[in-house]
């Protein structure tokens, strides 16, 4: 019981489903972590306690009386705070929408309470899910070291879920952002494929990248929390019309077998040592698990990524139309930077954008006839001090260059999952990158499951 925060969310909810420890035990314990310790890390925007505490003793009462949800059923998550919630104030990490309430919640947040989770609060963000936090709005504090990058934009879902702050959390990703601050937190975090899961509710940064997933500590919590929010939704029509499956089901079928494909000349050139040495480590661990690695070329990504950030600057400034730039003083240097390269661009631009992207995609798609996986780090750089960031911050090829491995799978619309790999000589954490086939998260979870069920990476835990 003295760990019982790092409990996997899982085994929480079996070790509640016997009755050997109430929703309501587990409720009060995180609610009493957060108030000791999110002083100093920041992860929170809003904590929902007396919702919390009611959402509890609720869940234990549908228990005793053998109704019993499913695996997140009187566990305590979070969700980041672009995610509408009725009753807590939604603002996306903007000072400008601090009074917004939502009189309906997002699909995710129904699917969760649907599931019987219960909700803690929502996470803090970057503003507006870009790059950067509102400068009057208090940036969450890495847990593994305060000198380091957090990650972001789900930055505040990256440092709680590390902490023992909850159980799991929802975070959103358009050009890395559950990725990026996952690996910096030694979770693990799943972008679905687009559409898998709905976007009704959710603020957008660029609607056509926007991704909303689970983050984690191990896959197959990740599994259960997408088996709750994935699926079509009459609200959201860009949601796809496809079952959903078990994914805990298959989840420890393992990777004898699978074809694992990596593009050794594309990480050799782009990312640093630690992740070289990271991602090869992993694929030797694949190899001993039963599964063939075996070379592959992953489609040129130089003009995909510039094309990423146009497309995300002119999908944020529709996004943002109503209040910019009409309010244009209450918005943050970076993100109105953003905006304003957004409302720069011509349709000719875009329309070359979008065609580009169609071939690319494609050349994703088509390597899936000859692996059935790829491996790939989840940056290009393991554990950026805030020092480094802020000296290079005016250096617009460096920006590129973190998030050459992640935005290009936000333009393709493919699901990967981070995981744990490894530690800097520092010993920040290092995360590996799968990706999968369009709506074969099933094949990932396993494989990410299998991977660590022979490794111990995901159970270090920061030094708090």
């Amino acid at each position: 019981m003295t760990d019982l925060h790092y409990l996997g969310l899982v085994e929480l909810g079996e070790r509640i489903k016997k009755r050997e420890l109430s929703a309501l035990e587990a409720t009060r314990a995180q609610l009493e972590r957060i108030h000791t310790l999110d002083g100093q890390l920041k992860s929170y925007a809003a904590v929902a306690a007396e919702q919390a505490l009611e959402a509890a003793k609720q869940a234990d009462r549908e228990i005793a009386k053998g109704k019993h949800k499913g695996p997140l059923h009187g566990v305590p998550v979070a969700v980041k705070d672009l995610a509408h919630t009725k009753g807590i104030p939604t603002t996306a990490g903007m000072p400008i929408h601090k009074n917004f309430l939502a009189q309906r919640d997002a699909t995710v947040v129904r699917k969760l309470k649907e599931a019987g989770a219960i909700l803690l609060g929502k996470t803090q963000m970057t503003e507006g899910a870009f790059s950067a936090h509102h400068p009057d709005i208090p940036s969450p504090v890495n847990p593994w070291g305060a000198e380091y990058w957090t990650g972001v934009s789900s930055s505040g879902s990256g440092v709680a879920t590390a902490a023992g702050l909850c159980y799991g959390s929802l975070g959103t990703d358009t050009l890395g952002s559950i990725r990026f601050p996952s690996t910096m937190n030694n979770l693990s975090g799943l972008k679905p494929t687009w559409g898998r899961v709905s976007r009704y509710g959710i603020f957008p940064l660029a609607e056509t990248m926007d991704h909303v997933g689970p983050m984690t500590r191990s896959a197959k919590d990740s599994a259960a929390m997408l088996q709750a929010i994935a699926g079509e939704d009459p609200e959201d029509r860009t949601a796809l019309l496809v079952p959903v499956p078990d994914y805990l089901k298959t989840i420890e079928d393992g990777v004898k077998g699978l074809r694992i494909g990596i593009d050794r000349r594309m990480i050799e050139a782009n990312a640093d040592e630690d992740f070289q040495r990271v991602i090869a480590e992993a694929a030797k661990q694949f190899k001993r698990l039963g599964a063939k690695v075996t070379d592959i070329a992953f489609p040129p990504t130089d003009q995909i990524v510039r094309d990423a950030v146009q497309l995300c600057a002119t999908e944020a400034a529709a996004a943002h139309a109503d209040t910019y730039p009409a309010r244009a003083k209450e918005y943050g240097p970076v993100l109105s930077g953003l905006l304003d390269l957004g409302r720069s661009a011509n349709g000719v631009t875009i329309a070359l954008i979008m065609a580009r992207r169609s071939a690319f995609a494609g050349a994703v798609a088509a390597l899936f006839s000859e692996v059935d996986l790829l491996l790939m780090p989840a940056m290009h750089e393991a554990a950026p001090t805030m020092a480094q960031l802020y000296e290079r911050r005016n250096d617009l090829q460096a920006r590129y260059q973190r998030i050459r491995f992640t935005c290009p799978l936000n333009m393709s619309g493919s699901p990967s999952l981070t995981l744990p790999g490894g530690k800097t000589r520092e010993g920040m954490p290092v995360g590996v990158q799968l990706v999968g086939r369009h709506l074969d998260e099933a094949t990932i979870l396993r494989a990410g499951h299998a991977f660590q069920r022979e490794t111990d990476w995901h159970r270090r835990r920061p030094p708090l």
